[in-house]
């Protein structure tokens, strides 16, 4: 079952979501229906069962397979939290995933902890005798099965708390895409005076709690390969629980000591700024909780009405579920000075870190949310532009290969512009640039990087309206010249440009881009014109493309294009959808869940909007591909073409911005932290 206020079923499960190596999911209809995996899908076993005046029940993971599971009556999942209920005759069991995930606060959204809490109560009207069990498996801290694990307890003021890590500490020794992380230590850890925690195997820790009820002797520092089942394993006790039911918890965190390498640097994760270490973490954590448990409600609260009024319920399911999946896929690491940068991954694509194409995409969740966060982003991929090592008159494309940032490695890299995206990565720093000064009401952060920015503005002058063969984020089904959806992109860069010359005092200059801009729009609706439509590319007259990219000209009060053209364009969107969405174009029948959504916002009309919608979440409920949401899937039948678990779907929140209400009253409130 899901949140009764919506039909969606999601595909997977949130669970852990802190960046893309410390990544749970559940794939199965019920959380005790499967093993719990890594979003690669790879498995990363979390086992819970409750223990109820002495017969045991399966809560989570797949076993042990003679135990009865406990009946999942609901599911919920909200921006921070997912809260799962289980009920037999005698109890109810709410056994919740807490990540506070607050991008107001990156002290605290930065923390790789997750609240797993067990809330119990009577529901027979008498008392009964409870405890809880969980382990959670060493197969989190390496890439293969195969590789060694090592754990031990791990004593910690007010807490019991134990360990498990790859023996072979090799920290930050690879970059790639279908990877997982074998440096650093996965931690376990509860409140002193309730719970109990070990390092066993998981096959014994179960079997002796459910003959016992207790924990088997820790084994610590035994070495074995963690696909042996090697866990970190704790029992929560309840005593007798009543109608007015208890609640217990445990942490569950991941140190990487370092998390990035940028430029040769490598960064620490950015809660260790300060000195902290593992035990700090865990104990600020800890103490923190109740007001961190009742911010997460809160703000899942505001967000989810906020998204339920621009969209409805089924809107707002989607944006939960995307917001925890877009911050997954991203890293908060401390740079040299201490001061946030934000790395994503793509994910099962190519693997490149800090992708500009990707954070295009993702922007509008940080754009609403934390402007600190988008100039986190933007940062990394500034600075290197600004290097002697980048020599192009446009914009890098990325950084490098997750978890390496040390410069361009797609397309020509930094060697060639063969297979580079000049036109397209320009065209999303410029109009991200914008915006960010729009929500900010100044431009004060792009001025430290006008000449790389002015450079990229008159690269699109001369090179934008009309685009030569070459790559751009959209060439799934080939390469394409006179891109027209491409052309708008520069068209709306320039509009952008100008905004920022204007707002930094530079008024002869905005004068004269605008101007420019405005002719190229012009000429835009007559040269791409298919009569009830708009062109893909210039040159192709049976043709025609989503134009998400004249999104911004609303959202940022550019008004470079008539309001007609995404009129006609939205007509015509109308008549080409498909069962599960609204092709990309009109070369194959498959299609982006990102773009949808921001063409769905092109008119600000609200019909349009449901319309394009609707099938996305069809589609999230008909697939059979039991993933973190794939933003690349097909129209016809609802398959994952490509692609999941990415950040690009933070831009299903763009919708968010055309509320100027809204993202302001989410700005006011970042300001004033």
């Amino acid at each position: 079952m899901t949140n009764p206020k919506s039909s969606f079923r999601p595909p997977a499960v949130p669970l852990i979501t802190h960046d893309p190596y410390f990544c749970v999911w559940s794939t199965s209809d019920t959380l005790n229906g499967g093993v719990t995996k890594h979003w690669t899908g790879s498995e990363q076993p979390l086992n819970s069962l409750v223990r109820v005046d002495g017969e045991t029940f399966r809560l989570m993971g797949a076993g042990p397979v003679e135990l009865p599971a406990m009946n999942q009556t609901n599911l919920v999942v909200t921006p921070t939290r997912t809260l799962y209920t289980f009920k037999n005759q005698t109890v109810e069991v709410q056994l919740s995933f807490i990540s506070p995930i607050l991008a107001d606060d990156i002290d605290v959204l930065a923390r790789p902890v997750t609240y797993v809490t067990w809330d119990i109560k009577s529901i027979d009207g008498n008392r009964h005798q409870i405890s809880v069990y969980f382990d959670a498996s060493g197969l989190l801290t390496v890439d293969k099965p195969e590789q060694l694990v090592s754990g031990e307890v791990v004593a910690m003021d007010g807490l019991n708390s134990a360990r498990v890590g790859c023996t072979d500490q090799a920290v930050l020794n690879r970059s790639g895409d279908d990877h997982r992380i074998d440096w650093g230590h996965l931690y376990l850890a509860g409140a002193a005076d309730d719970s109990s925690v070990a390092y066993v195997p998981s096959e014994q820790g179960l079997s002796s709690f459910v003959e016992l009820g207790l924990l088997p002797d820790s084994a610590n520092s035994n070495i074995g390969p963690a696909g042996e089942g090697w866990a970190l394993a704790a029992t929560l006790s309840f005593g007798e629980v009543g109608v007015q039911g208890a609640s217990r918890r445990l942490m569950v965190a991941y140190d990487d000591k370092y998390s990035i390498q940028y430029l040769g640097e490598n960064l620490k994760p950015y809660w260790r700024k300060g000195g902290w270490e593992a035990a700090d973490l865990l104990q600020a954590a800890n103490a923190e909780f109740e007001s961190l448990r009742a911010r997460c409600e809160a703000f899942d609260a505001e967000i989810a009405s906020d998204l339920e009024l621009a969209g409805g319920s089924d809107y707002a399911f989607l944006g939960a579920l995307a917001y925890r999946q877009s911050f997954a896929a991203q890293k908060v690491a401390a740079g040299l000075d201490g001061s946030p940068l934000m790395f994503s991954k793509e994910n099962f694509s190519n693997g490149c870190i800090a992708t500009v194409d990707v954070l295009y995409p993702a922007a509008p969740l940080l754009l609403l949310l934390s402007p600190t966060l988008m100039k986190a982003s933007l940062t990394p991929i500034l600075d290197y532009a600004a290097s002697s090592r980048w020599t192009f008159p446009f914009a890098p494309h990325d950084l490098g290969q997750y978890p390496l940032a040390n410069g361009q490695v797609y397309g020509g890299g930094e060697k060639t512009e063969d297979d580079q995206m000049p036109v397209e990565e320009s065209g999303n720093m410029l109009i991200l640039l914008a915006a960010l000064a729009k929500i900010e009401g100044n431009a004060d952060f792009s001025e430290k990087y006008w000449p790389e920015i002015s450079k990229w503005a008159d690269y699109l002058v001369k090179q934008g309206f009309d685009p030569e063969f070459q790559l751009c984020t959209d060439d799934f089904a080939g390469h394409l010249a006179h891109n027209v959806n491409l052309s708008a992109k520069a068209i709306e860069a320039l509009g952008g440009y100008a905004y920022l010359c204007a707002i930094s005092g530079r008024n002869e200059e905005a004068a004269t881009v605008r101007v420019l801009a405005e002719q190229y729009a012009a000429r835009w609706v007559v040269e791409a014109s298919a009569g009830d439509h708009y062109r893909l590319a210039f040159d192709k007259e049976d043709s025609w493309s989503q134009k998400y990219n004249l999104v911004w000209d609303r959202l940022l009060n550019f008004r470079l294009f008539p309001e007609s053209v995404v009129r006609t364009e939205m007509d015509y969107y109308l008549t080409k959808q498909n069962e599960y969405g609204l092709p990309l174009d009109n070369r194959k029948d498959y299609t982006k869940l990102d773009w949808i959504v921001w063409t769905a916002t092109l008119t600000g009309e609200r019909s349009d909007f449901d319309a394009l919608i609707q099938p996305i979440v069809k589609f999230l409920n008909d697939t059979p591909d039991r993933i973190p949401m794939t933003d690349w899937y097909g129209t016809v039948a609802p398959n994952k073409v490509g692609f999941q678990a990415r950040s690009v779907v933070g831009g299903v929140f763009i919708k968010l911005l055309e509320n100027e209400e809204i993202w302001r009253k989410y700005a006011g409130r970042f300001s004033a932290r």
